[in-house]
Protein backbone atom coordinates (compact mmCIF):
# COMPACT_ATOMS: atom_id res chain seq x y z
CA UNK A 1 0.00 0.00 0.00
CA UNK A 2 1.63 3.23 -1.24
CA UNK A 3 0.09 5.40 1.49
CA UNK A 4 1.53 3.17 4.22
CA UNK A 5 4.99 3.28 2.61
CA UNK A 6 4.94 7.09 2.44
CA UNK A 7 3.74 7.42 6.02
CA UNK A 8 6.42 5.08 7.33
CA UNK A 9 9.09 7.21 5.66
CA UNK A 10 7.77 10.38 7.27
CA UNK A 11 6.55 9.41 10.74
CA UNK A 12 9.51 9.74 13.10
CA UNK A 13 7.64 10.58 16.29
CA UNK A 14 5.01 8.24 17.71
CA UNK A 15 2.96 5.79 15.69
CA UNK A 16 -0.46 4.45 14.82
CA UNK A 17 -2.23 1.70 12.91
CA UNK A 18 -3.49 2.35 9.38
CA UNK A 19 -6.39 0.01 8.59
CA UNK A 20 -7.62 -0.43 5.02
CA UNK A 21 -11.26 -0.92 3.99
CA UNK A 22 -10.56 -4.66 3.66
CA UNK A 23 -9.37 -4.68 7.33
CA UNK A 24 -5.70 -5.14 6.40
CA UNK A 25 -3.58 -3.32 8.98
CA UNK A 26 -0.26 -1.49 8.61
CA UNK A 27 1.94 -0.40 11.50
CA UNK A 28 3.04 3.21 10.99
CA UNK A 29 6.02 4.72 12.83
CA UNK A 30 6.67 3.35 16.30
CA UNK A 31 3.36 1.55 16.78
CA UNK A 32 3.34 -1.08 19.50
CA UNK A 33 1.14 -4.14 19.49
CA UNK A 34 -1.20 -2.76 22.15
CA UNK A 35 -4.83 -3.31 21.17
CA UNK A 36 -5.59 0.23 22.34
CA UNK A 37 -3.22 1.97 19.93
CA UNK A 38 -4.52 4.90 17.89
CA UNK A 39 -5.95 3.61 14.60
CA UNK A 40 -6.95 5.36 11.37
CA UNK A 41 -9.47 3.20 9.51
CA UNK A 42 -10.28 3.92 5.86
CA UNK A 43 -13.83 2.86 5.01
CA UNK A 44 -13.51 3.34 1.23
CA UNK A 45 -10.98 1.72 -1.13
CA UNK A 46 -10.21 4.89 -3.12
CA UNK A 47 -9.01 6.79 -0.05
CA UNK A 48 -5.49 5.36 -0.42
CA UNK A 49 -4.86 7.42 -3.57
CA UNK A 50 -6.82 10.45 -2.40
CA UNK A 51 -4.65 10.69 0.72
CA UNK A 52 -1.50 10.30 -1.37
CA UNK A 53 -2.42 12.98 -3.91
CA UNK A 54 -4.00 15.65 -1.71
CA UNK A 55 -4.04 14.72 1.98
CA UNK A 56 -4.54 18.33 3.09
CA UNK A 57 -8.04 18.28 1.56
CA UNK A 58 -9.19 14.68 1.66
CA UNK A 59 -8.23 13.77 5.23
CA UNK A 60 -10.63 16.35 6.62
CA UNK A 61 -13.25 16.02 3.92
CA UNK A 62 -13.50 12.23 4.12
CA UNK A 63 -13.37 12.32 7.91
CA UNK A 64 -16.38 14.61 8.31
CA UNK A 65 -18.30 12.65 5.66
CA UNK A 66 -17.85 9.55 7.80
CA UNK A 67 -15.50 7.68 5.43
CA UNK A 68 -12.59 7.75 7.90
CA UNK A 69 -12.90 6.40 11.41
CA UNK A 70 -10.62 7.02 14.38
CA UNK A 71 -10.31 4.19 16.90
CA UNK A 72 -8.78 4.41 20.38
CA UNK A 73 -8.57 8.17 20.25
CA UNK A 74 -9.98 11.26 18.56
CA UNK A 75 -9.26 13.22 15.40
CA UNK A 76 -7.52 15.72 17.69
CA UNK A 77 -5.11 12.99 18.87
CA UNK A 78 -4.40 11.87 15.32
CA UNK A 79 -3.77 15.37 13.98
CA UNK A 80 -1.44 16.25 16.83
CA UNK A 81 0.58 13.14 16.02
CA UNK A 82 0.61 13.57 12.24
CA UNK A 83 1.42 17.30 12.40
CA UNK A 84 4.16 16.95 15.00
CA UNK A 85 7.20 18.94 13.85
CA UNK A 86 9.23 15.73 13.42
CA UNK A 87 6.53 14.23 11.17
CA UNK A 88 4.57 16.44 8.75
CA UNK A 89 4.63 19.65 10.75
CA UNK A 90 7.46 21.28 8.83
CA UNK A 91 7.65 19.35 5.55
CA UNK A 92 5.99 18.01 2.43
CA UNK A 93 4.03 14.76 2.35
CA UNK A 94 5.83 13.35 -0.68
CA UNK A 95 7.37 14.52 -3.95
CA UNK A 96 4.12 14.15 -5.92
CA UNK A 97 2.16 16.15 -3.36
CA UNK A 98 4.95 18.76 -3.33
CA UNK A 99 4.66 19.19 -7.11
CA UNK A 100 0.87 19.53 -6.88
CA UNK A 101 1.25 22.10 -4.08
CA UNK A 102 3.69 24.10 -6.20
CA UNK A 103 1.23 24.13 -9.10
CA UNK A 104 -1.65 25.05 -6.78
CA UNK A 105 0.33 27.97 -5.35
CA UNK A 106 1.03 29.38 -8.80
CA UNK A 107 -2.59 28.93 -9.86
CA UNK A 108 -4.00 30.49 -6.70
CA UNK A 109 -1.66 33.47 -6.95
CA UNK A 110 -2.81 34.12 -10.51
CA UNK A 111 -6.52 33.55 -9.92
CA UNK A 112 -7.28 34.54 -6.32
CA UNK A 113 -8.71 38.03 -6.70
CA UNK A 114 -10.18 39.18 -3.37
CA UNK A 115 -12.02 42.09 -4.91
CA UNK A 116 -14.71 43.85 -2.89
CA UNK A 117 -17.63 41.66 -3.99
CA UNK A 118 -15.72 38.40 -3.54
CA UNK A 119 -14.37 39.51 -0.17
CA UNK A 120 -17.91 40.15 1.10
CA UNK A 121 -19.13 36.74 -0.10
CA UNK A 122 -16.14 35.04 1.54
CA UNK A 123 -16.75 36.79 4.86
CA UNK A 124 -20.42 35.89 4.86
CA UNK A 125 -19.60 32.22 4.10
CA UNK A 126 -17.88 31.86 7.47
CA UNK A 127 -19.31 34.48 9.80
CA UNK A 128 -22.95 34.06 8.81
CA UNK A 129 -23.14 30.32 9.48
CA UNK A 130 -25.12 30.81 12.68
CA UNK A 131 -24.66 33.01 15.72
CA UNK A 132 -25.22 30.07 18.05
CA UNK A 133 -22.02 28.37 16.83
CA UNK A 134 -20.01 31.31 18.14
CA UNK A 135 -22.17 31.57 21.26
CA UNK A 136 -21.16 28.00 22.08
CA UNK A 137 -17.40 28.41 21.66
CA UNK A 138 -16.26 32.03 22.15
CA UNK A 139 -15.66 33.90 25.40
CA UNK A 140 -18.81 35.36 26.90
CA UNK A 141 -17.46 38.80 27.77
CA UNK A 142 -15.83 40.08 24.56
CA UNK A 143 -16.87 37.51 21.90
CA UNK A 144 -13.35 37.39 20.50
CA UNK A 145 -12.67 35.15 17.49
CA UNK A 146 -8.90 35.59 17.48
CA UNK A 147 -5.87 34.49 19.48
CA UNK A 148 -6.09 35.08 23.23
CA UNK A 149 -3.10 35.98 25.42
CA UNK A 150 -2.51 33.51 28.23
CA UNK A 151 -0.29 34.93 30.95
CA UNK A 152 -1.08 31.78 32.95
CA UNK A 153 -2.42 28.50 31.56
CA UNK A 154 -4.85 28.32 34.47
CA UNK A 155 -6.60 31.47 33.24
CA UNK A 156 -10.08 31.23 31.79
CA UNK A 157 -10.64 32.01 28.12
CA UNK A 158 -12.47 35.17 29.25
CA UNK A 159 -9.43 36.40 31.18
CA UNK A 160 -7.00 35.49 28.39
CA UNK A 161 -9.07 37.41 25.84
CA UNK A 162 -9.17 40.41 28.17
CA UNK A 163 -5.37 40.13 28.43
CA UNK A 164 -5.15 40.29 24.63
CA UNK A 165 -7.36 43.37 24.43
CA UNK A 166 -5.36 45.08 27.18
CA UNK A 167 -2.07 44.32 25.40
CA UNK A 168 -3.41 45.83 22.18
CA UNK A 169 -4.74 48.85 24.07
CA UNK A 170 -1.34 49.52 25.63
CA UNK A 171 0.49 49.17 22.31
CA UNK A 172 -1.90 51.64 20.69
CA UNK A 173 -1.08 54.16 23.47
CA UNK A 174 -4.39 55.94 22.96
CA UNK A 175 -5.63 59.38 23.94
CA UNK A 176 -9.31 60.06 24.70
CA UNK A 177 -9.41 62.46 21.74
CA UNK A 178 -8.30 59.79 19.26
CA UNK A 179 -10.60 58.43 16.57
CA UNK A 180 -9.79 54.79 15.93
CA UNK A 181 -10.47 52.69 12.83
CA UNK A 182 -11.07 49.00 13.62
CA UNK A 183 -10.73 47.00 10.39
CA UNK A 184 -12.45 43.62 10.59
CA UNK A 185 -14.12 44.55 13.87
CA UNK A 186 -15.92 41.21 14.30
CA UNK A 187 -18.58 41.42 17.00
CA UNK A 188 -17.11 44.66 18.37
CA UNK A 189 -15.38 43.45 21.53
CA UNK A 190 -12.20 45.46 20.92
CA UNK A 191 -13.98 48.69 20.01
CA UNK A 192 -16.17 48.48 23.12
CA UNK A 193 -13.11 47.80 25.27
CA UNK A 194 -11.26 50.80 23.78
CA UNK A 195 -14.15 53.15 24.43
CA UNK A 196 -14.80 51.82 27.93
CA UNK A 197 -11.13 52.15 28.97
CA UNK A 198 -10.05 55.31 27.14
CA UNK A 199 -13.17 57.06 25.87
CA UNK A 200 -12.17 57.12 22.20
CA UNK A 201 -14.51 57.30 19.24
CA UNK A 202 -14.21 54.08 17.20
CA UNK A 203 -15.34 53.29 13.67
CA UNK A 204 -15.61 49.54 13.15
CA UNK A 205 -15.98 47.90 9.75
CA UNK A 206 -16.74 44.33 8.72
CA UNK A 207 -18.06 42.61 5.60
CA UNK A 208 -20.40 40.36 7.60
CA UNK A 209 -23.81 42.08 8.06
CA UNK A 210 -24.71 39.89 11.05
CA UNK A 211 -21.60 41.09 12.90
CA UNK A 212 -22.39 44.74 12.24
CA UNK A 213 -25.98 44.25 13.39
CA UNK A 214 -24.68 42.63 16.59
CA UNK A 215 -22.21 45.51 17.14
CA UNK A 216 -24.90 48.17 16.73
CA UNK A 217 -27.33 46.40 19.03
CA UNK A 218 -24.66 45.91 21.70
CA UNK A 219 -23.55 49.54 21.47
CA UNK A 220 -27.15 50.70 21.97
CA UNK A 221 -27.62 48.28 24.85
CA UNK A 222 -24.50 49.66 26.59
CA UNK A 223 -25.33 53.27 25.64
CA UNK A 224 -22.13 53.56 23.63
CA UNK A 225 -23.79 54.21 20.27
CA UNK A 226 -22.80 57.90 20.30
CA UNK A 227 -19.12 56.90 20.34
CA UNK A 228 -19.12 53.63 18.40
CA UNK A 229 -19.98 53.66 14.71
CA UNK A 230 -20.20 50.45 12.66
CA UNK A 231 -20.74 49.78 8.96
CA UNK A 232 -20.57 47.02 6.37
CA UNK A 233 -17.60 48.49 4.53
CA UNK A 234 -14.56 47.17 2.70
CA UNK A 235 -11.34 48.77 3.98
CA UNK A 236 -10.60 49.95 0.43
CA UNK A 237 -13.72 52.15 0.59
CA UNK A 238 -12.83 53.97 3.83
CA UNK A 239 -12.20 57.72 3.62
CA UNK A 240 -10.68 60.15 6.12
CA UNK A 241 -7.76 60.20 8.54
CA UNK A 242 -7.22 58.23 11.74
CA UNK A 243 -4.54 58.60 14.38
CA UNK A 244 -4.88 54.95 15.34
CA UNK A 245 -5.82 51.96 13.16
CA UNK A 246 -6.11 48.40 14.40
CA UNK A 247 -6.85 45.15 12.61
CA UNK A 248 -7.06 41.86 14.50
CA UNK A 249 -7.36 38.59 12.59
CA UNK A 250 -8.11 40.42 9.34
CA UNK A 251 -5.08 39.90 7.11
CA UNK A 252 -5.67 36.14 7.00
CA UNK A 253 -8.65 36.96 4.77
CA UNK A 254 -6.50 39.00 2.39
CA UNK A 255 -4.77 37.28 -0.52
CA UNK A 256 -0.98 37.90 -0.65
CA UNK A 257 -1.63 39.78 -3.89
CA UNK A 258 -3.52 42.41 -1.88
CA UNK A 259 -1.11 42.90 1.02
CA UNK A 260 0.48 45.79 -0.84
CA UNK A 261 -2.94 47.35 -1.41
CA UNK A 262 -3.79 46.91 2.25
CA UNK A 263 -0.66 48.55 3.71
CA UNK A 264 -0.76 51.35 1.13
CA UNK A 265 -4.33 52.06 2.25
CA UNK A 266 -3.15 52.12 5.88
CA UNK A 267 -0.51 54.69 4.91
CA UNK A 268 -3.20 56.77 3.21
CA UNK A 269 -5.58 56.65 6.20
CA UNK A 270 -3.04 57.32 8.98
CA UNK A 271 -2.35 60.82 10.19
CA UNK A 272 1.31 61.83 10.15
CA UNK A 273 1.54 61.07 13.88
CA UNK A 274 -0.50 57.88 13.52
CA UNK A 275 0.15 54.24 14.37
CA UNK A 276 -1.37 51.02 13.08
CA UNK A 277 -1.37 47.71 14.94
CA UNK A 278 -1.79 44.53 12.89
CA UNK A 279 -2.51 41.25 14.70
CA UNK A 280 -2.23 38.37 12.23
CA UNK A 281 -1.56 34.67 11.92
CA UNK A 282 1.63 33.91 9.99
CA UNK A 283 3.38 30.81 8.74
CA UNK A 284 6.99 29.90 9.52
CA UNK A 285 7.18 28.09 6.16
CA UNK A 286 8.05 29.68 2.80
CA UNK A 287 5.05 30.96 0.78
CA UNK A 288 2.73 28.09 -0.11
CA UNK A 289 -0.86 27.57 -1.31
CA UNK A 290 -3.79 27.88 1.05
CA UNK A 291 -4.76 24.75 2.93
CA UNK A 292 -7.39 23.30 0.55
CA UNK A 293 -9.65 22.03 3.34
CA UNK A 294 -9.74 25.45 5.02
CA UNK A 295 -10.13 27.15 1.64
CA UNK A 296 -13.06 24.96 0.55
CA UNK A 297 -14.99 24.44 3.77
CA UNK A 298 -14.00 27.11 6.32
CA UNK A 299 -12.42 30.35 4.99
CA UNK A 300 -12.74 30.70 1.18
CA UNK A 301 -10.39 33.36 -0.12
CA UNK A 302 -8.20 33.21 2.99
CA UNK A 303 -4.43 32.83 3.06
CA UNK A 304 -2.00 32.90 5.96
CA UNK A 305 0.91 35.22 5.06
CA UNK A 306 4.59 34.72 5.84
CA UNK A 307 6.79 37.28 7.62
CA UNK A 308 8.63 37.97 4.36
CA UNK A 309 5.38 38.77 2.57
CA UNK A 310 4.31 41.06 5.39
CA UNK A 311 7.55 42.99 5.78
CA UNK A 312 8.12 43.34 2.03
CA UNK A 313 4.72 44.92 1.49
CA UNK A 314 5.00 47.13 4.56
CA UNK A 315 8.29 48.48 3.24
CA UNK A 316 6.86 49.06 -0.24
CA UNK A 317 3.94 51.02 1.25
CA UNK A 318 6.31 53.50 2.88
CA UNK A 319 5.37 52.50 6.43
CA UNK A 320 7.99 51.81 9.12
CA UNK A 321 7.86 48.77 11.40
CA UNK A 322 8.19 50.13 14.94
CA UNK A 323 7.28 46.95 16.84
CA UNK A 324 7.18 43.23 16.07
CA UNK A 325 5.93 40.77 18.70
CA UNK A 326 5.48 37.03 18.10
CA UNK A 327 2.89 35.12 20.16
CA UNK A 328 3.85 31.44 20.26
CA UNK A 329 1.53 28.71 21.63
CA UNK A 330 -1.18 31.17 22.64
CA UNK A 331 -3.39 30.28 19.69
CA UNK A 332 -3.34 26.53 20.18
CA UNK A 333 -4.45 27.12 23.81
CA UNK A 334 -7.20 29.38 22.46
CA UNK A 335 -8.31 26.81 19.90
CA UNK A 336 -8.33 24.06 22.51
CA UNK A 337 -10.62 26.18 24.68
CA UNK A 338 -12.94 26.83 21.73
CA UNK A 339 -13.01 23.13 20.83
CA UNK A 340 -13.77 22.09 24.40
CA UNK A 341 -16.69 24.53 24.56
CA UNK A 342 -17.98 23.55 21.13
CA UNK A 343 -17.91 19.82 21.91
CA UNK A 344 -19.86 20.45 25.12
CA UNK A 345 -22.60 21.71 22.81
CA UNK A 346 -22.10 19.02 20.15
CA UNK A 347 -25.55 17.54 20.67
CA UNK A 348 -27.17 20.94 20.03
CA UNK A 349 -24.98 21.50 16.99
CA UNK A 350 -25.78 18.02 15.64
CA UNK A 351 -29.50 18.59 16.06
CA UNK A 352 -29.43 21.92 14.21
CA UNK A 353 -26.60 21.52 11.67
CA UNK A 354 -26.12 17.75 11.34
CA UNK A 355 -23.39 15.29 12.31
CA UNK A 356 -21.26 16.14 9.25
CA UNK A 357 -21.02 19.76 10.43
CA UNK A 358 -19.99 18.73 13.97
CA UNK A 359 -17.24 16.48 12.56
CA UNK A 360 -16.12 19.20 10.12
CA UNK A 361 -15.94 21.87 12.85
CA UNK A 362 -14.08 19.51 15.17
CA UNK A 363 -11.57 18.77 12.41
CA UNK A 364 -11.17 22.50 11.71
CA UNK A 365 -10.47 23.41 15.34
CA UNK A 366 -8.27 20.34 15.94
CA UNK A 367 -6.16 20.75 12.80
CA UNK A 368 -5.60 24.46 13.48
CA UNK A 369 -4.58 23.74 17.07
CA UNK A 370 -2.07 21.14 15.89
CA UNK A 371 -0.72 23.51 13.22
CA UNK A 372 -0.03 26.16 15.86
CA UNK A 373 2.26 23.67 17.59
CA UNK A 374 4.38 23.22 14.47
CA UNK A 375 4.28 25.86 11.74
CA UNK A 376 1.93 28.72 12.61
CA UNK A 377 2.13 31.60 15.08
CA UNK A 378 0.72 35.09 15.60
CA UNK A 379 2.50 38.39 15.00
CA UNK A 380 1.54 41.78 16.36
CA UNK A 381 3.14 44.41 14.12
CA UNK A 382 3.14 48.12 14.85
CA UNK A 383 3.71 50.44 11.89
CA UNK A 384 4.15 54.22 11.71
CA UNK A 385 4.81 56.85 9.04
CA UNK A 386 7.86 58.41 10.70
CA UNK A 387 10.10 58.03 13.74
CA UNK A 388 8.34 60.85 15.58
CA UNK A 389 5.13 58.77 15.65
CA UNK A 390 6.62 56.07 17.87
CA UNK A 391 4.96 56.47 21.31
CA UNK A 392 8.22 56.20 23.28
CA UNK A 393 11.92 55.42 22.98
CA UNK A 394 11.31 52.46 25.31
CA UNK A 395 8.51 49.88 25.60
CA UNK A 396 7.73 50.82 29.20
CA UNK A 397 4.34 52.26 28.25
CA UNK A 398 3.26 48.71 27.32
CA UNK A 399 4.52 46.72 30.26
CA UNK A 400 4.73 49.15 33.21
CA UNK A 401 1.46 50.36 34.75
Amino acid sequence: MLLAKILNKKIKFGGFILEEANSKKHSIGVANSDNNILTLKLLKKDLNWKLVLLPELYLGEEYFKGNIEIKNGTIYDFLYLILHRENFGRGKVNSLSAILNFLRYGFSFLTKHNLIGASKRNAMHHYSRGEDIYDWMLDKEHRQYSCAYFKDLNETLEQAQTNKLELILRKLNLKPSDTVLDIGCGWGGLSRYIHKKIGCQVHGISLAPNQIEYCKNKARELRMDNALNYSVTDYRQVKGKFRRIVNVGFLEHTSPKFLGVFFSKINELLTDDGLCLTHTIASVEPPAPSNPFIEKWIFPGGKVPTPSQLTKNIEKSGLIISGFHSLIDHYNYTLDAWRERFLKNASKAKEKYGEDFVRMWDFYLSSCSAAFKSNLLVHQIETVKNFESVPSRTRDYIYIK
